[in-house]
């Protein structure tokens, strides 16, 4: 009997947490991992006031053609396989990576879906697209909670998620998707990494390479908040053999120079590994450029001045996308239900004080004046009635991912909000007794 992989906790399909600001855990371990390959004896360390270059934190991030050749022939990082459309797409697989060290069984239909088990022969009107929270990422094929909502709607719920994307990914692929298997009503799903995602153009530049998930070149948008400018980018590897061109410097230095998250994470990492003023007048010109005034005179500073633009940015581009959005769904009558959704650590900071760092998206949300789901809110008034403390509370419902029972709890908090967006009601919620054909 084959054995299934067992996948280390945190290392999920760009479960990039988000620190105390815009960088989560993996892109900390990036600047940490370069850092220290910088400082070993058989390295160079930059010089005293010098700043640590583009070009080097590059190389540092390289894919090497043997990578490249496994993970176009789908050898390789068993999570995904290439789009040159959208990045990466999702496979059939088997993990051990759910709850009490289960295996989990992914698998895709013919249109990339996740497949559909519940009233599956019945027309289908509801599609759902987002990242590994809608996927659901960490359960088998019928513990997601589309097919929860689905055994209770007593009808089919497509599920278009992908682990790893940005808002920006999930909107093109609910352009393509609604012209394949269109659906009169949508759920579209953004998790709080998402909004950074948009802005990625190499996800390796601000995520750390995982031995089992290469995070490859996707699409993408570049903004200016200032200049209210917001571009969207085409992936840029849009073939197989130009994936390739990832394991060339010159190419790579080339064409990342002036990349966007490329000079995030140079500031951090200057900020970490304390190189001085050199760095700080790049930064104070980028954070300028983009309508961030402030001074950089410190580390602290200028890190915080990156994590401002980063955020702004971000949320900026999130904005933009929820608007073509709804342009997109009044021009083809679909109605759309916004869903947010969040990992356990930030669930637990909001919790114990009140933080939440994508606040200014939810204060937006909100002044639109059409009705989304705020998991969070959602969580709060869960743990409110709920004996144990935040941590207990948490790993009843996640396992790096929701687990089934939080699955469950996601459906549940959606289902209110979109029966109310259905139209005709779902066969329980329609008056007189429901008859079976």
């Amino acid at each position: 009997m084959k054995t299934s992989p067992k996948i280390p906790r945190r290392t999920f399909l760009s479960q990039t947490a988000v620190g105390a600001a815009a960088l989560g855990a993996s892109s900390l371990a990036s600047l940490a991992s370069f850092a220290r390959a910088q400082s070993a004896p058989e390295k160079t360390a930059p010089a005293g006031g010098e700043a640590i270059t583009a070009r080097a934190y590059l190389q540092s991030i390289l894919y090497t053609r043997d990578e490249v050749k496994q993970w176009l022939a789908q050898q390789a990082f068993p999570f995904a396989k290439y789009s040159s459309e959208f990045g990466w797409l999702l496979r059939n697989a088997r993990f051990q990576d759910g709850m009490n060290d289960s295996t989990s069984v992914y698998t895709y239909g013919p249109l990339d879906e996740r497949i559909t088990i519940n009233y599956r022969d019945r027309p289908c009107r509801l599609n759902t697209y987002g990242n590994s929270y809608t996927q659901c990422h960490q359960v088998s094929d019928g513990e997601t909670w589309q097919e929860t909502l689905a055994a209770h709607l007593q009808e089919p719920v497509r599920n278009f998620g992908v682990g790893g994307w940005s808002v920006y990914q999930a909107y093109l692929r609910m352009l393509k998707e609604e012209l394949r298997a269109p659906a009169e009503f949508i759920v579209f799903n953004i998790y709080d990494d998402d909004h950074f995602r948009s802005l990625d153009s190499w996800r390796n530049i601000r995520v750390v390479k995982h031995e089992r998930f290469i995070e490859p070149t996707l699409p993408y948008v570049a903004v200016n908040v200032k200049e209210n400018r917001f571009e969207e980018r085409p992936n840029v590897c849009p073939t197989p053999e130009s994936c390739y061109q990832l394991c060339d410097l010159d190419w790579v230095a080339d064409k990342f120079k002036d990349d966007f998250g490329l000079k995030i994470m140079l500031a951090h990492l200057n900020a970490k590994t304390k190189n001085p003023e050199i760095a700080y007048a790049d930064t104070l010109r980028f954070a300028t450029t983009h309508g961030i005034a402030t001074r950089i005179d410190t580390a602290a500073s200028l890190s915080q001045a990156a994590d401002e633009v980063h955020r702004q940015s971000a949320f900026f581009a999130s904005q933009k996308i929820v608007e073509k959005i709804d342009v997109y769904a009044k021009a083809q009558n679909k109605k759309v239900l916004f869903v947010l959704s969040y990992p356990p650590r930030s669930v637990t900071k909001f919790a114990k004080e009140r933080v939440r760092m994508d606040q200014p998206f939810v204060d937006y949300m909100t002044r639109r004046g059409q009705p989304f789901v705020d998991l969070m809110q959602d969580h709060m008034e869960d743990f409110a009635q709920f004996k144990g403390d935040i941590k207990a509370y948490t790993t009843k419902l996640w396992v790096g991912h929701y687990n089934p029972r939080g699955n469950h709890f996601c459906a549940m908090a959606i289902l209110p909000k979109l029966v109310e967006m259905l139209n005709p009601k779902p066969a329980p919620y329609r008056a007189g007794p429901a008859v079976m054909k």
